[in-house]
């Protein structure tokens, strides 16, 4: 748990450091999302969601990421949830408390036949830095990690190719962190997690950090979106 400092100053950046602030217990999305910890096979069954493949994610706070992918074209659902530890069940506070091994994360259902499992990952490495050790922005963290959890041999093919090609062109300064290992579990999380950024546009934590990162991925990508995020 975060120590409680008492100064103005680190009070004022705490407001826009991780993404545990202003619960709401009716942040739930069109699709049935229960608002207890569950495994993601549940979600799955309970939405008809089986016939899409699906591509986990971990790149910071998933109140951005899942934004982020929720308005790309053939995206047919994001869900926020934990990924990549051994606990079952984790809540959000333990995987806070570093105590599970989980990365906050995001798994995406999507149509191949109109975006495919290297565009996404290109998206991923604009909707994140991914050349930072367990921190993004503010939030720092092994849960805040970078990772990319591949569903089978040809994700895992894509995932290391286009990490070599983004490290040898230079793209970013440093190098790609980004933890590439097989997928075995993602649980959901909590309802009041889900759709986040849309529910509390508000919140300061989404103004002066998750829409910054939705806007570069929207510009990024502005002919991938939706109908609805056109401008």
């Amino acid at each position: 748990m975060k120590k409680i400092i008492f100064s103005l100053f680190i009070v004022s950046l705490f407001s826009i450091s991780a993404c545990s602030q202003q619960k709401s217990m009716s942040g739930s999305k069109e699709m049935k999302v229960s608002e207890e910890v569950v495994p993601v096979s549940e979600y799955i069954a309970a939405n008809n969601l089986g016939e899409y493949p699906v591509a986990t994610f971990a790149g910071g706070c998933f109140w951005c990421t899942e934004a982020s992918f929720e308005r790309i074209q053939g995206v047919v659902d994001v869900i926020s949830g934990y990924s990549g530890g051994e606990k079952a069940y984790p809540t959000y506070y333990e995987v806070g408390d570093g105590k599970t091994g989980h990365a906050e994360a995001i798994d995406i259902f999507y149509d191949p036949e109109v975006i495919d499992y290297q565009k996404l990952l290109e998206i991923f490495f604009v909707a994140h830095d991914p050349t930072t050790l367990n921190r993004q922005g503010p939030d720092v963290g092994e849960e805040y990690r970078s990772a990319i959890y591949y569903h089978n041999q040809e994700q895992q093919q894509l995932t290391e190719a286009y990490i070599k090609k983004l490290n040898d062109s230079g793209k970013f300064a440093n190098p790609i962190v980004t933890e590439v290992a097989p997928y075995k579990e993602f649980w959901v999380a909590e309802g009041y997690h889900q759709n986040y950024y849309e529910i509390h546009p508000d919140n300061s934590y989404v103004r002066s950090v998750s829409r910054p990162k939705v806007e570069k991925v929207m510009k990024t990508f502005k002919d991938l979106l939706k109908p609805e995020y056109q401008q």
